[in-house]
């Protein structure tokens, strides 16, 4: 799989003119050769794949993390650097560099501190971006990819059904996150047992709960406090980070009550619903991103609130990939596309929201994740 994806990419460099990519996103260092880290750039240490159109491929990457690297990644050659010690991850680039006439970064993905010293060995005409090139590959799933993001909606449902039977009068909000993280991580665990031969691949959920309750329901992304629920209270789960199976993510939200609601809420809630089934009945292979978004933001706004925030995105190995849903996104949706699609309303005192992701078919989509949206379903007993 990482082997395809490496010769396709060279290839479409290839095509391009580039003579060598920096590819500096630890999602697309993931994608290309199957090696990935925890700690990156936020402990300060670079790692840097340098892909050229002809000649070996090289991963730099920090020698506390060699180990892993020489299990994992798909390269012709890995070239470890230690803090402090001589230029550190600078040394290979001059040579890995070279002559190349042409460039391609990351622009929005290089850390500042390697783009600085990258300015210093080329002339600014020699830079390119790779990033359409990268967006453009990921935008179709394989069948693998598909398979990881089936599995990662079971762990998604597992997760909000966890959530939905703990929430309850008088329980703090860490206890629904705690229930959903196990949930999410014993469903995951025996997925990885089941289908998948990487034992290093870890199934616990992590990322800070989204949810909120009662008063604080306004705050989209709120991190689960130790708020006490009570009851007549709506509760919102978000799971678009918590979604990150094999390093696969998707997009799932839920609205709930606890035992009644109030009648006001509940129009919104279901405007909220009826404005995600307007951009399902419009998702298809064929049409424009945009126009999905536009099939849902006019029951919104037709049912007198402002104009919404982009109705999904695509996901895949990054929270965010291309296209989006969202006006000025003229892509053509095509099947192999995995998209979180919401619906919402928002007003100061209140706000509602639910979320899916599909796998775009060649006749229509595939839903991913599923948990009901009926009053009945989302107001939950005593």
């Amino acid at each position: 799989m990482f082997k395809a994806r490496m010769d396709a990419f060279r290839d479409r460099l290839e095509a391009a003119g580039i003579d060598v990519a920096l590819i500096t996103d630890d999602d697309n260092v993931y994608y290309l050769t199957g090696y990935y880290d925890y700690l990156h750039m936020e402990f300060g240490r670079p790692t840097i794949l340098v892909v050229p159109r002809d000649g070996d491929t090289l991963l730099i990457t920090p020698t506390i993390d060699l180990v892993a690297a020489l299990s994992s990644a798909r390269v012709d050659r890995i070239a470890d650097w230690n803090d402090g010690a001589g230029e550190e991850w600078r040394t290979e680039l001059p040579a890995a560099i070279g002559t190349a006439r042409k460039v391609a970064l990351e622009p929005e993905h290089m850390p500042p501190v390697v783009r600085a010293y990258l300015d210093s060995l080329v002339d600014k005409e020699t830079l390119t971006s790779v990033t359409p090139i990268l967006s453009d590959m990921r935008m179709i799933k394989s069948d693998e990819e598909l398979q990881l993001a089936r599995h990662a909606g079971q762990v998604a449902n597992a997760m909000m059904q966890a959530g939905r039977d703990a929430i309850s009068d008088g329980t703090p909000e860490y206890e629904v996150a705690l229930a959903i993280s196990q949930a999410g991580t014993r469903t995951a665990a025996g997925l990885l047992a089941a289908h998948y031969d990487d034992r290093d691949m870890s199934p616990t959920t992590h990322f800070l709960q989204i949810m909120a309750s009662g008063d604080t329901i306004t705050k989209t992304h709120h991190r689960a406090s130790t708020r006490v629920m009570r009851r007549t209270e709506p509760v919102f789960l978000c799971f678009c980070g918590m979604t990150n199976f094999h390093r696969f993510k998707l997009g799932f939200d839920r609205t709930f009550w606890i035992e009644s609601a109030d009648p006001a809420q509940v129009a919104l809630y279901e405007t909220a619903v009826k404005s995600q089934q307007a951009a399902l009945a419009a998702l298809c292979p064929g049409v424009t991103a945009e126009s999905v978004h536009a099939a849902y933001a006019e029951v919104i706004q037709e049912a007198g609130f402002d104009y919404p925030f982009r109705c999904g995105r695509a996901t895949g190995f990054s929270f965010l990939e291309h296209p989006q849903l969202v006006t000025g996104d003229t892509t053509i949706l095509q099947p192999g596309m995995v998209l979180a699609v919401d619906g919402s309303v928002a007003t100061n005192d209140f706000r509602a929201q639910v979320g899916d992701s599909f796998i775009i078919t060649e006749d229509g989509y595939e839903p991913l994740t599923n948990h009901p949206k009926t009053l009945e379903d989302v107001i939950l007993p005593a």
